[in-house]
């Protein structure tokens, strides 16, 4: 099995004291299973930027995060699931904010299991596959 990774499961890893309950499953992950969204590394560059660590949340970022993971580009295929996924939401009053549908999107489109704590936003997403391991360890 493969995942991608959503903002908050990367930054769990960066905390002081990350869980370690997720850790350990991490470690035992081969690293051709390990992915992310372009928009998660956006979403990481923002909050660096808005840091007043920022030189601190830019080295983590590209000496430990993008070496460690392979980042999936938002490209058309995968803006074509974005927009079926979107489409839908709005049709049941459930909308989510546009960043979360193209992370989503990009799981869909390449068959991974999402990696978040954020299963509320999720869960409305049809096709999605959800690997609940942060949620699990949060709640240990």
């Amino acid at each position: 099995m493969a995942y991608l990774f959503d903002t908050d499961a990367i930054s769990e890893l960066l905390r002081p004291r990350p869980l370690r309950q997720y850790v350990q499953w991490l470690s035992q992950l081969s690293r051709d299973e390990q992915f992310t969204s372009a928009v998660v590394i956006g979403e990481l560059y923002k909050g660096a930027f808005r840091s007043q660590a920022r030189e601190r949340h830019l080295a983590n970022i590209e000496q430990l995060i993008l070496p460690a993971v392979t980042v999936l580009p938002y490209d058309v295929a995968t803006a074509r699931v974005y927009g079926k996924i979107r489409a839908h939401l709005e049709k049941t009053g459930k909308v989510l904010a546009d960043a979360d549908l193209q992370i989503a999107a990009t799981a869909i489109h390449h068959r991974l299991e999402l990696v978040s704590g954020n299963l509320r936003h999720f869960e409305r997403i049809p096709d999605l596959r959800f690997y609940r391991i942060l949620i699990d360890a949060r709640r240990s």
